[in-house]
């Protein structure tokens, strides 16, 4: 017999959440409510989570701090592109990288670790 499920309630059916699925890697982008998920999400829930497939299919599990989105490299800005993170382009002059290939198309981006100038 395997490890107990934990039944928990997610956009309106009962999921099994079992021990199996903590190691299992977030599936970043995501498909899940109509939308593309590049990070972790709270939507119908208090605490963040991931799809473990790329189109949502039930399977999922809480986000850790392991778990933020990842920098896409090479990257396109304007018509520059990057293999690392950048400060050209931020108001702010802090470094930050695209969570896509095409920052241009997709606008999904984050700020870099400050070890990243």
């Amino acid at each position: 017999m395997g490890p107990p499920a934990i039944w928990v309630l997610l956009a309106g059916g009962l999921w099994a959440l079992d021990e199996e699925t903590s190691d299992t890697p977030c599936a970043f982008p995501f498909a899940y409510g109509n939308n593309i998920h590049y990070s972790c999400i709270s939507t119908h829930s208090d605490y963040a989570w991931c799809s473990l497939d790329s189109n949502f299919q039930g399977r999922w599990r809480y986000c850790t701090a392991q778990d933020p989105p990842k920098c896409a490299f090479p990257f396109t800005f304007k018509k520059r592109t990057f293999q690392e993170c950048t400060k050209y382009g931020y108001v702010l002059s802090r470094s930050w990288c695209s969570l896509t290939h095409d920052y241009n198309k997709d606008r999904k981006w984050k700020p870099c670790s400050p070890q990243h100038t």
